[in-house]
């Protein structure tokens, strides 16, 4: 009887970041500023790479696809959140909530593949550089591509079949800037152990899966690096394979930290800063990190200003003669 008296909700509030109308205005000019250098950053790779016939070498191919998965990133949460800053009306349904969770959990699932895909591949390429072309196969390389995006699209369809089981009643309000799945467990008025336990071993399995690839592999590659008679290679390899390793700690970190702790379910406070790594952060530092400390990206850039500028002072003589 006491069940049958609660208001069940089909909506809910998202409460954001802050309520102070300066911070507010604040807040929205950085992640704006943020939102536009990582569309422009990942865009513009997957654009230079698709275009460049030299850098379709499976390298290439993994940066491009982490760039799109970024993108996708992005547009999943960013756009929303800045139009709720100066939004009256910040009520979602149950139903838009579950499909921003599919479609974040989609990329970020991809995303973990993509990135242990990306540290096998320079573990062939510098352990074993004579076998690269033949170990690392542009016909192995999309296939393991699209492994990423079909595992990508599996996992969210089991935690969102699960939310069928769950019932909302109380509060409505959903202490976050974007619809998460733990959020709604915290309002379920049925228990949601079954989705906890399933979420704990499923996300559980698939990073530390894609994070051991990650691992063997960079061991690999450092303990080949240090091998190398040249310092200056020793530095410059050591300097690349670090600021990678940087990109992939601060991901996979925060995701462990957010879905993989003890005690999920306790209030989500502390989710804010992770999701904010993992969601904002990384998809607007891998465009640098990965391209332009890489050497063949930023010869392609180069050749594209010279050929651009010659253009432009080309057309500018033409102008004056006419």
């Amino acid at each position: 009887m006491a069940e049958e008296n609660h208001t069940m909700r089909s909506e809910f509030f998202l409460t954001g970041f802050t309520d102070h109308p300066e911070l507010k205005s604040l807040l929205f000019v950085v992640f704006f500023a943020m939102y536009l250098i990582t569309m422009v950053g990942n865009l513009g790779l997957v654009i230079l790479i698709s275009k460049e016939d030299h850098l379709h070498a499976p390298m290439y191919i993994f940066l491009g696809n982490l760039a799109i998965v970024d993108s996708c990133c992005a547009c999943a949460i960013t756009p929303e959140m800045l139009g709720n800053f100066f939004s009256e009306n910040r009520m979602v349904s149950l139903c838009e909530c579950m499909a921003q969770f599919y479609f974040l959990c989609t990329v970020e699932t991809a995303d973990c593949f993509l990135l242990a895909a990306m540290a096998c591949d320079r573990y062939v390429a510098i352990c074993n550089p004579l076998q690269y072309h033949t170990m690392m196969s542009k016909k192995l390389c999309i296939q393991m591509n699209t492994g990423a995006y079909i595992a990508g699209n599996l996992h969210p369809m089991i935690h969102v079949r699960l939310l069928f089981r769950l019932a909302f009643c109380g509060s409505n309000h959903i202490n976050h800037f974007y619809c998460d799945i733990l959020p709604l467990y915290r309002l379920s008025c049925v228990d949601p152990y079954v989705n906890e336990l399933v979420l704990f071993i499923f996300s559980g399995s698939i990073q530390v899966f894609t994070i051991g690839g990650v691992l063997i592999s960079y061991f690999h590659v450092l303990f080949t690096i240090f091998k190398m008679k040249s310092k200056e290679g020793r530095v410059k390899a050591f300097s690349t394979c670090a600021s990678h390793f940087l990109s992939v700690s601060l991901f996979y970190g925060s995701l462990f930290f957010m879905y993989i702790r003890p005690n999920l379910l306790e209030e989500g406070d502390r989710d804010i800063p992770a999701a904010i790594l993992f969601t904002i952060v990384v998809p607007l530092l891998n465009p640098f990190i990965y391209s332009l400390r890489n050497k063949e990206v930023i010869t392609v850039l180069r050749k594209i200003l010279k050929k651009k500028r010659f253009h432009e002072s080309w057309k500018q003589m033409t102008s004056t003669v006419t």
